[in-house]
């Protein structure tokens, strides 16, 4: 009674002329929110308004996951925000998006989130402090191997320019130097994204992956499922306008990458099990699938930088574009002077050429588990998540699950 009393009075007190009332900043307080960081409170917060909304839960894989969730601790804001394909298909269907006083950006949280996790989860740890300034990460590796290619080229023949050599790049660097500085820092990337991507994954265990949900993440990822902005018609750049193009500059870029991995694969067979080295002929398999990767990867790049130059700073993290900008710039390098050096391998070109090209591939390597490409492991991890925790039953127990 005496509490109804209290009530009572504060509730004339606000009808008096004159009284207003004190206004309180609104802080998320969800799940472990004295733990994250500013960034991760930031996702917490927008997904606890979206969770209530629920107007853009056909767009894509993000929302129906977060609809499986009350409350989201520090493993399930990464998951989510790496789920997240950053189409922007939200952001322009969002009542509450700036400059409504919620600001939800969702495309834009998630991707701070998603450098946190590429950072966090980073090894050896120290090295994930390499994503604070990726760009000049980039730089410095490349200039660095470059430096190494070309000393070690003017060294061994005494000059960068020589007479032509039928196109024989081991007369310049042996075969076996090579295959051991390129695999072992392959391999030493390789595992440290693994390191990486199994530590993220033991952070929300869904179940076990059966063969279907398997199959269903790997479709979704090689056909970028979720940049068709839910309705297949695309995702927004630099309007709310519709276009698919980023997902065909993407498919450009993968799969132009592929094909040049697919090349070095089968030179790589040809080398060990079939007796047959290098140079090959223009009609060869390797040379074949060398040039389709690498017209793709110019295709592929050219367009990613164009889209990223235009696109609008409220669909992205603008700090981030120096990483974007540095890997796309590095890949754009790799295709095109490795199919200078095809075309120019009969020449006294060659070395000077050749070089260049092992530098930018070298610096591709050393900053492949520090840079853009991480986001490609760490997406496909969590859309396996979501085809395993899809196919399980909701833990909410809601009336309409």
């Amino acid at each position: 009674m005496k509490q109804l009393e209290i009530l009572t009075r504060e509730a004339v007190a606000l009808g008096t002329p004159g009284v207003t009332m004190k206004e309180h900043p609104v802080r998320w307080a969800g799940k472990d929110s004295k733990a994250l960081s500013h960034n991760e409170n930031e996702v917490g917060r927008m997904m606890e308004i979206c969770n209530a909304c629920r107007y853009c839960e056909g767009f894509c894989a993000v929302f129906p996951a977060m609809s499986r969730r009350l409350e989201f601790g520090k493993a399930d804001i990464h998951y989510l925000a790496n789920l997240c394909h950053n189409c922007g298909a939200c952001l322009h269907a969002c009542q509450y998006a700036p400059p409504h006083e919620f600001g939800v950006n969702v495309p834009q949280a998630m991707a701070k989130v998603r450098v946190q996790t590429y950072s966090d989860f980073a090894w050896p740890a120290p090295l994930g402090k390499l994503y604070e300034r990726n760009g000049l990460t980039v730089a410095m590796a490349a200039a660095a191997c470059l430096a190494l290619f070309l000393v070690l080229a003017a060294g061994i023949n005494g000059g960068l320019f020589h007479e032509p050599l039928q196109g024989n790049f081991y007369a310049i660097f042996p075969h076996n130097t090579l295959a051991l500085m390129f695999g072992s820092v392959f391999i030493l990337a390789i595992l440290a994204l693994g390191i990486g991507v199994t530590r993220f994954w033991r952070n929300v265990s869904p179940g076990e992956a059966s063969g279907e949900a398997i199959a269903e993440a790997a479709g979704n990822a090689l056909k970028l499922k979720y940049l068709d902005g839910g309705h297949g018609k695309g995702c927004n750049d630099e309007s709310d306008k519709f276009t698919l193009r980023r997902r065909r500059f993407h498919h450009f870029t993968f799969y132009g990458f592929m094909l040049c991995f697919a090349a070095t694969s089968v030179a790589t067979l040809y080398h060990y099990f079939l007796d047959l080295h290098a140079p090959y002929p223009f009609f060869s398999l390797p040379v074949l699938l060398g040039t389709a990767g690498g017209i793709g990867l110019i295709i592929g790049p050219v367009g990613l930088l164009w889209l990223n130059l235009r696109r609008d700073p409220a669909q992205g993290d603008v700090a981030q574009r120096p990483m974007d900008r540095g890997f796309i710039v590095l890949l754009l390098l790799i295709s095109v002077t490795g199919l200078l050096l095809l075309g120019l391998r009969d020449t006294s070109w060659m070395g000077l050429l050749l070089a260049v090209h092992l530098g930018v591939v070298m610096a591709l390597f050393l900053t492949l588990p520090y840079g853009k490409f991480a986001h490609g492991i760490y997406r496909s991890a969590a859309l396996l998540k979501w085809s395993i925790e899809k196919r399980q039953p909701s833990k909410l127990q809601l009336g309409a699950d």
